[in-house]
């Protein structure tokens, strides 16, 4: 069966039909469908509501909080398992530290509470309950042991409550709040009026562009001369999203999934540029880097073409910073393993691949200490997203 996709970016529209892949710059003044149909009205009117597929980004992504008994498990497995739902978290807690831990200031898509096997109970007290009345919340979750479940449930309005992430035997079990994470994604993008609309042109569910890109990865192959283990860097205009080999992973979690995927909300391009400038001015090796490209600091505060693509080749060198070894915040990806970088995303209609290799080459020597690097693949055509929506296409015939 012929297929339509669509994918609805933060600062591009893109199609993949018949005829080829095809992009366009989003018009921020019109609503999603009135600019889709208007920039692609001849491909839509040949494809009935069952033929056209379509995924967003649109959104950006959620915001989280979680609260965790220990870094080695609770708070390790529940942001692996957050980052693999497409989720950006904005910080981790260890519980005792509670009472002297920041309260975010803005608004929090979910809370995740999580700690200690289903054996042990008693591990929560008011100091949490005081710290949560302080926050501002849409959803909140409770993954952890069963023995705490009723006293959580009798003091926290609307706390919905999922399997322990932890087991027995102190393994991750992952896919009850992997699940809940994902729908929560889910119902965020379809809950944009914006993305609603979409429904009057497509019978199909619209999923968020990340989860399709990871359902890209097994089929890479067929475009690209991947060499396993690989990443993919998806850098668009308000998120930075990185889909990595599972052989990679530092952490020795029993995860049945062969890749996952991290999504850092505040490193995009143009909705999120003034938290990308900050990330960059407070890295320690930017300035450095910024001499590398024969440019000053000034260049963060420029409007320009070339502006935009000092950012770019900064969000690359940022985001692989935030999953080495150079900082611990987040899951941490052993790159001396790493035999090839695929970059797709918007970031490769204005980068050449000297400009890539540029900062990949830093990157290796300044935080690896090596001048060996990956293979740079780059995906100029925008086809890697068109691979997911294909197999679950396929899927859903089957």
């Amino acid at each position: 069966m012929s297929k339509l996709l669509v994918d609805i970016g933060s600062t591009y529209i893109k199609i993949s039909s018949s005829n080829g892949v095809f992009q366009k710059f989003r018009d921020f003044n019109r609503a999603i469908l009135d600019d889709l149909t208007s920039k692609f009205a001849d491909e839509i009117q040949r494809y009935e509501k069952d033929e056209i597929h379509i995924c967003s980004s649109a959104n950006g992504g959620l915001s989280t909080l979680i609260i965790g008994l220990t870094n080695s498990f609770s708070l390790k497995y529940a942001t692996n398992i957050a980052f693999n739902s497409g989720i950006n978290i904005i910080d981790t807690i260890l519980y005792h530290n509670i009472e002297n831990s920041p309260v975010a200031g803005e608004l929090l898509d979910v809370v995740i509470i999580v700690g200690g096997i289903d054996s042990i109970g008693g591990v929560f007290d008011e100091k949490l309950f005081s710290y949560l009345s302080k926050l501002n919340y849409s959803n909140i979750v409770y993954v952890g042991s069963k023995k705490d479940r009723e006293y959580l449930s009798e003091n926290i309005e609307n706390l919905v409550i999922l399997e322990n992430i932890i087991t027995e035997k102190l393994k991750v079990n992952e896919e009850p709040l992997k699940e809940y994470l994902t729908n929560l994604y889910q119902q965020d993008i379809v809950g944009k009026e914006d993305i609603k609309e979409l429904y009057t042109l497509s019978s199909n569910q619209i999923y968020s562009t990340p989860y399709i890109v990871n359902q890209s990865l097994p089929y890479i192959d067929a475009n690209f001369e991947v060499i396993n283990p690989f990443i993919v860097i998806d850098i668009g205009g308000a998120t930075t999203d990185i889909h990595y080999s599972r052989d990679l992973s530092r952490d020795n979690m029993v995860i049945d999934s062969e890749y996952d995927r991290l999504v850092f909300k505040k490193l995009g391009v143009y909705k999120s540029k003034d938290s990308l400038v900050y990330a960059a001015k407070n890295n320690e090796f930017v300035y450095e880097l910024l001499n590398v490209l024969n440019v000053t600091e000034n260049i963060l505060e420029e409007e320009s073409e070339q502006a935009t693509k000092i950012l770019m080749q900064l969000s690359i060198f940022l985001v692989l910073c935030k999953v080495s070894i150079h900082t611990s915040l987040y899951i941490t990806l052993n790159m001396h393993l790493l035999k090839s970088i695929v970059l797709t995303g918007g970031i490769t209609k204005v980068l050449s691949y000297d400009e890539v290799e540029v900062i990949v080459q830093f990157f290796y020597k300044k935080i690896l200490n090596t001048t060996a690097i990956p293979t740079i693949l780059l995906d100029s055509n925008y086809d890697i997203w068109t691979l997911g929506m294909k197999a679950l296409g396929e899927k859903d015939v089957d």
